[in-house]
């Protein structure tokens, strides 16, 4: 899927919120906080089994976390600090949300999985970008063959979560349980596909 590959095309959906959101002067780091608030309030939420809640929660900090980009970029107001910022949010809200619906419906293990491929999902990115380098940058945005590798990301994990959301709401009998399961299995499909795209291309450069 790669929704993240997909992002100019997805972004006339949400474009048009941002710039409103703009002219309202909130600073873009500050935006950035009100997705790792929301986040960190889902996680609590699906933590005490209140799922659509958790669900409604983690939507919204999601789409905050594309606001604040959208804002930075229309106001002028992009810093390294931001971009650096925006990381740590997103993989705060992706580690208390996956660790709290791994404990709350799965077992220990699952959740501590679960985190762990994430976070190596996401990171394997910038530690090659800074070990190898990338193709180039365009208005703060790496722009490399890298982003398109993969099809579990961060949009999929949360798209995910909100519709077993649904589904354990309802009770059917594949809920959360099974969902975090799934979203743990696919993200690790998704890592080894990155890490076989990058030995394919650099297994074999030696370092002088």
């Amino acid at each position: 899927m790669n929704l993240t590959s997909k992002r100019d095309s997805l972004k006339r959906l949400y474009h048009p919120l941002g710039e409103s959101l703009a002219r309202t002067g909130l600073p873009p780091n500050f935006i950035t906080l009100i997705s790792l608030f929301l986040g960190s309030v889902s996680a609590y939420f699906y933590f005490h089994h209140k799922v659509l809640s958790g669900a409604l929660f983690l939507a919204l900090s999601g789409l905050f976390d594309l606001l604040d980009g959208v804002v930075a970029r229309t106001t002028g107001k992009t810093t390294k600090f931001g971009a650096v910022f925006d990381w740590i949010a997103d993989k705060w809200v992706d580690g208390f949300v996956l660790g709290a619906v791994g404990f709350a419906y799965a077992s220990p293990f699952v959740a501590i999985t679960a985190i762990t491929v994430s976070m190596l999902h996401s990171f394997i990115k910038p530690v090659a970008y800074a070990e190898i380098g990338y193709s180039e940058r365009q208005k703060g945005k790496i722009i490399d063959p890298l982003e398109g590798v993969g099809f579990f990301g961060r949009p999929e994990t949360h798209i995910t979560l909100i519709i077993f959301s649904f589904l354990e709401r309802l009770h059917f009998p594949l809920g959360l349980g099974f969902g975090i399961k799934l979203i743990t299995l696919l993200t690790l499909a998704s890592l080894i596909m990155r890490v076989l795209y990058l030995y394919k291309r650099y297994g074999r450069e030696y370092e002088d």
